[in-house]
């Protein structure tokens, strides 16, 4: 072959190789593009999600805070103060109906019955009053170190009741939350829960009969004002199944049981506590914001039309969710057991009830024990004011 047809055939590759490699640039450099583009757009499309998840999240927090029956409560409490309390949803105040039966109950001018203005329970009746007082004024979120103030609200009276003088501040190293959930009797936890520096149980669930399931040891009874409601119906005020040296720890559901709490107290032998209302506007607030979310998410609805299915200014949290959060302030650490339920599973173990209270949102709050778990960081009105400390559930 001659030297000028082997000159002319190289000059035609390399002209074949030029053009393909021009080609396989430009189509690199498209597909680069195209790739930039595609993911450009799904990190918008992602920021875009993000920027309308926050914005749902500030609106959930916002229908949170946003207590319906404020004005209801507030009307309650003014009649109450000035000596009315027949009528409404509340029951009549047992404990005067026990201590003066026979009594006659007409009105007197101030408003309350005649058998009051007797000294042996007028006291109770001004008692009552300023008790009253002080728990409305601090029916209102403020923010601040609410969780916090529960080392001197709570821990520390149950310590000097224990004789365990004053520590400082310190918290107790281990506490178990025992619910009383059916599932408990699918476990032996009971030898788990005793180890326990502090045990908290609820609204007077028995142990007598299921220690090897629920244990047996009490450092605190958590109750509703409800079940003190129930217990003061007998003379002597009684409501002790742990013992009458146990303390009692309760959350107001109603003011008017603020009397009960006033008679009951001036003979109880252990500390009776009632939580501070900003700490149950606190986790009134956290119930209702996982409430909202899982309704948003579960239907598709607007906050709005949250309240008419969830019965408005009677939604509450239930008993369990606020020693758990008692729990997580004077804890190092938070053993939660017989929280959730079961097809096969009573409602109660120590009970035959099958049917939940339509007035908690049960499935919020096993969302709100997840993060807890999981997530404490995205837990709203509590993150970056307090840290959770570690929180472990035994199904």
């Amino acid at each position: 072959m001659k030297i000028s047809s082997i000159l002319e055939m190289k000059g035609s590759l390399r002209l074949v190789f030029t053009v393909f490699l021009f080609i396989a640039i430009a189509t690199s450099m498209s597909c680069k593009i195209a790739v930039r583009r595609v993911f450009s757009s799904s990190k918008s499309i992602q920021r875009l999600r993000l920027q309308q998840g926050n914005e749902m999240n500030k609106t959930l927090i916002r229908y949170a805070e946003i207590d319906i029956g404020e004005e209801k409560t507030k009307r309650e409490i003014e009649n109450l103060l000035q000596g009315s309390y027949g009528g409404g949803r509340h029951r009549s105040i047992s404990s005067y109906n026990n201590r003066i039966r026979g009594s006659e109950y007409r009105s007197s001018t101030r408003g309350i019955p005649v058998s009051f203005r007797a000294p042996k329970y007028y006291r109770h009746w001004l008692e009552f009053r300023r008790v009253l007082r002080d728990w409305f004024r601090n029916k209102r979120f403020e923010g601040g170190d609410v969780m916090g103030g529960l080392i001197s609200q709570v821990k520390r009276p149950v310590d000097e009741h224990y004789g365990l003088g004053n520590l400082d501040g310190r918290k107790y190293d281990s506490c178990a939350v025992v619910g009383n959930s059916g599932i408990l009797l699918k476990n032996e936890y009971g030898d788990m829960i005793d180890k326990h520096e502090f045990v908290i149980r609820l609204n007077n669930a028995r142990t007598r009969g299921y220690e090897k399931n629920v244990g047996s040891k009490t450092s605190v009874s958590f109750v509703n004002s409800n079940i003190l409601h129930l217990c003061a119906r007998r003379e002597t005020c009684f409501c002790h199944p742990y013992g009458e040296k146990v303390p009692i720890v309760m959350y107001i559901c109603q003011a008017i049981h603020l009397m009960d709490y006033t008679l009951c107290n001036s003979t109880h032998k252990a500390p009776l506590l009632f939580t501070d209302a900003r700490f149950d506007v606190l986790c009134s607030r956290i119930v209702k914001y996982y409430s909202l979310k899982l309704f948003t998410e579960v239907t598709g609805k607007s906050p709005e039309e949250w309240a008419p299915s969830h019965d408005g200014s009677m939604f509450h949290y239930s008993s369990g969710m606020q020693a758990v959060m008692l729990a997580l302030g004077v804890c190092d650490k938070v053993s939660i057991f017989g929280f959730g339920k079961s097809v096969v599973a009573k409602h109660h173990y120590h009970t035959n009830q099958k049917v939940e209270l339509h007035l908690h949102d049960y499935q919020a709050e096993y969302a709100f024990y997840r993060d807890l778990v999981e997530n404490p960081e995205v837990i709203p009105f509590l993150a970056n004011k307090f840290k959770v400390p570690p929180v472990v559930i035994y199904h």
